[in-house]
């Protein structure tokens, strides 16, 4: 799952993006709303958690944009304005949640999850294709209820696979979604085939069908056809 951290105190911003990557989130992190917007044109995150006092401008600004342009993004709106008109403005504008500052990372990790599991997942902790069983808050994958025992890498590959299944998926944004912006300082993201050639191989071996069809010259589709 793949965050973006919109905040401009630095222990905080660095707190956050060690606990979430830590926890196996690809985590980003800017600090300031022309940052965020530069970011946000360019990749796609699952979750934003978005300061409300930024250096050139309030949070509330990029959260209308956010909800205009990537209606399928969730947001948490972390901050230490803890006045009731703060939060009913954030909610009112389509934030997924309100996490006052101070708070515990443990707190902020249960109401990202939920809300990733609500907006991905119908709000269950299991996503089902076939035989392919996957734990979302364990990060296990099963073929037929046996641990697949795949990297952490491959597990990112295939949940984004799942979550846009029967979608052409480009090369480029599998690599963006699972890697970030490290991708745009590679020259080249054949690494992506070894990953995925990889994952094939692991998921079909046990008795797992081969769900992930490559699409000449563009990338990938998964799909049971």
């Amino acid at each position: 799952m793949k965050v973006l951290v919109v905040e401009d105190e630095a222990e905080i911003r660095r707190t956050v993006v060690q606990y979430l990557s830590g926890s196996g989130y690809l985590v980003e992190s800017v600090v300031n709303l022309r940052e965020a917007e530069d970011k946000l044109a360019v990749f796609e995150y699952d979750c934003v958690l978005l300061d409300l006092m930024l250096p050139d401008g309030s949070g509330l600004d990029i959260l209308k944009k956010i909800k205009a342009n990537y209606p399928q993004t969730g947001v948490i709106i972390l901050s230490a304005k803890d006045s009731i008109n703060d939060k009913i403005s954030g909610l009112d504008l389509g934030a997924d949640d309100y996490l006052p500052k101070p708070f515990h990372l443990e707190e902020l990790m249960a109401r990202l999850k939920s809300i990733i599991r609500r907006r991905s997942f119908a709000g269950s902790n299991i996503v089902e294709f076939k035989e392919l069983k996957i734990d979302v808050e364990a990060r296990q994958v099963f073929v037929n209820n046996v641990d697949a025992q795949i990297s952490g890498k491959e597990y990112d590959i295939l949940l984004f696979f799942v979550t846009n299944k029967n979608k052409v998926i480009s090369k480029n944004s599998i690599a963006e979604h699972v890697w970030g912006d490290y991708t745009e300082r590679l020259d080249s993201i054949d690494f992506l085939y070894t990953h995925i050639k990889n994952l094939r191989k692991k998921l079909t071996a046990m008795g797992c069908g081969d769900y992930i069809k490559s699409i000449y010259s563009v990338g990938y589709k998964f799909a049971d056809i």
